[in-house]
């Protein structure tokens, strides 16, 4: 009888486990259910969900031509004519903040035909080279995905002779990046990352799908814990878009950021779909004035950065072997 009890016990543990993890699921599934129900009542979550499947019906149109690479084409110099004065001034005062490369990786059984609306807007309003690149639609892991980007990365910096980049990453794209930059030493040359709608604590959604690289987008994935190690003096800047109304992300905050070591500023939106997200104005707008911030204030915002970096090294006992960034 004694014998039986320690298996009984680990039995019974395991039941436990797993009936909380069910409940958990089911938890977070009634709430985005929830949730989702009260959106949908409203105007603005209506007009959300027109914009969702109205994107949906154009990006199934324009997927087979972002099957097509597309090569870098550096502009000469900046048009920005046609805007009107608030756009205009995102980039004219800055225009070696516009001058930037920005890299756009889209996420999972995707193209680089997301970004069509997204890149012209980043174009239009000044910024010189907006370059979307495919990965393949094979690719079952995410650490072999963001060593591909670390090669799109350099190809790019030799074409526009450029020191640093921004990257733009759409739902899996932005983990993909993420982990270029925390894990691979991409923070060297990587001055903004922005992600759209990106799982950053997983999503349950990813349970339904049997496929490796759905199993490392499942909350408390080992690519995802990796990620949730410290990152001191990581000189990348993190802009991170998130949605309340996002129905691949479940739950939804898990797009959100939290690391005590990176430098995160957030957008919220409460009605815009996750396929929506890199059309919806409010982003674009954002995410624009944002990369074309002048130089100077950005040098204030590092120092108050680094500031906050060393204050937290401090205080964990930390050391980074990493200069200060001097972007």
């Amino acid at each position: 009888m004694a014998t039986s009890l320690p298996g009984g016990d680990r039995l019974r543990a395991i039941a436990d486990g797993v009936l909380t993890s069910v409940t958990g699921t089911v938890s977070d599934l009634g709430q985005a259910a929830g949730y989702a129900a009260r959106t949908f009542t409203s105007a603005s979550g209506l007009r959300g969900l027109a914009l969702e499947g109205a994107w949906l019906t154009a990006h199934l149109a324009l997927y087979p031509i972002g099957l097509v690479e597309e090569t870098v084409r550096p502009q000469g110099h900046w048009r920005t004519d046609s805007l009107p004065p608030v756009k205009r001034s995102l980039v004219v005062a800055d225009p070696a903040a516009a001058g930037t490369p920005i890299l756009l990786i889209h996420g999972i059984m995707d193209n680089r035909s997301v970004f069509t609306v997204f890149a012209h807007e980043l174009r239009r309003r000044g910024f010189g080279v907006v370059h979307a690149i495919n990965y393949s639609l094979l690719t079952g892991d995410v650490r072999t995905a963001a060593h591909q980007l670390r090669g799109h990365v350099e190809r790019l910096r030799e074409a526009t002779g450029s020191d640093r980049v921004h990257v733009v990453g759409h739902s899996l794209g932005g983990v993909i990046a993420r982990y270029y930059v925390q894990r691979m030493g991409g923070d060297a040359v990587v001055d903004t990352l922005v992600t759209l709608g990106s799982p950053h604590a997983g999503s349950n959604l990813a349970r339904l799908a049997p496929l490796p690289l759905c199993r490392q987008l499942c909350p408390g994935s080992e690519i995802l814990r990796e990620l949730d190690e410290p990152a001191p003096g990581c000189r990348t800047r993190f802009l991170v878009v998130w949605s309340r109304m996002d129905e691949v992300i479940v739950p939804q905050r898990n797009s959100r950021l939290r690391h005590p070591d990176l430098d995160v500023e957030e957008l919220e939106l409460d009605d815009v779909g996750h396929l929506a997200l890199p059309v919806d104005r409010r982003t674009v707008h954002w995410v624009a004035s944002t990369l074309a911030r002048g130089e100077q204030e950005r040098r204030e915002h590092d120092r108050v950065r680094d500031r906050r970096l060393r204050g937290s090294l401090r205080r964990t006992g930390r050391h980074s072997t990493r200069p200060a960034s001097s972007a």
